[in-house]
């Protein structure tokens, strides 16, 4: 017989999905029980139902619980090997092109999407790139634009960002007022903020790289093939795909639809 908390959990993500159409249906199991633990909480529900009502008759609380749902943690320059494979192995490539597409799936608060945006600046290559970043949250979406992240993260970026191959003073990028450092705005102006789902979306673009880091790990796996699916379809001929370091290709449906640039790096080509 199933778990009381077990149906008021299924009933809570197609209410979700029925009121707001955000879809969390297919995302892995054990994380949201661990985020709606927390939102019960944070909210003073007794039971998941209780939060239900709250979120089905009140969209500021739907607001709220959007977060507590899908913020991830995120760091500049996260996994430094990545960068500098993508640096040393992926760039000189892109290079190959007269102007390119990317885009950053799930670019939540806008870390990854900086972090890019140096590199490529640093490669050449920002002036000719269009960058897509998008994210089902819009409060993230918000935070991206304003590219102000607190002083006390910096030492850890600035770190990362020197183990990426960094080829400057990584306080060249940002300015630091009070607690906080604002990234120059120049770096995103190319890029193009917008809500995506990864669940119930589809493409919208034909793109030469795909990022997409520490996102999949929430989804089931029948979620992470649509996903590369969606992958797939956007990326030109030949074109770039890079995951999070916990994340595979490996045992899915898209698993022979590319191959490794550096495996243990998590970057692929499309064949």
């Amino acid at each position: 017989m199933p778990h009381a908390a077990d149906i008021e959990m299924r009933l809570l993500l197609e209410a979700v999905y029925a009121k707001y159409s955000h879809d969390f249906r297919d995302y892995s199991g054990a994380s949201l029980k661990r985020r709606v633990q927390h939102a019960l909480r944070q909210f003073d529900c007794d039971t998941i139902s209780q939060l239900q009502s709250r979120v089905l008759h009140d969209a500021v609380v739907f607001q709220q619980l959007l977060e507590i749902l899908t913020i991830p943690f995120t760091e500049m320059f996260r996994d430094p090997g990545y960068w500098l494979a993508l640096r040393q192995q992926v760039a000189p490539l892109l290079r190959t092109y007269p102007s390119l597409k990317v885009w950053v799936a799930g670019c939540a608060s806008g870390e990854e999407v900086f972090s890019l945006a140096i590199l490529l600046r640093e490669e050449g290559l920002l002036e000719r790139a269009l960058i897509y970043a998008t994210d089902i949250n819009p409060a993230a979406l918000d935070k991206a634009r304003q590219g102000i992240f607190p002083i006390a993260a910096v030492r850890r970026h600035t770190a990362n960002y020197q183990a990426a191959g960094g080829k400057r003073a990584f306080s060249d990028y940002y300015s630091a007022a009070y607690d906080s450092a604002r990234f120059d705005p120049e770096l995103i102006r190319n890029v193009t903020f917008a809500d995506h789902s990864l669940a119930t979306d589809t493409v919208f673009s034909e793109t030469h790289f795909v990022s997409c880091r520490n996102v999949l790990i929430y989804f089931n796996k029948a979620l992470q093939n649509r996903a590369f699916g969606l992958f797939h379809e956007s990326l030109c001929h030949r074109g770039f795909l890079g995951l999070g370091s916990k994340e595979s290709l490996d045992f899915s449906s898209f698993a022979d639809k590319f191959e490794p640039v550096s495996s243990l790096d998590r970057l692929f080509r499309k064949t």
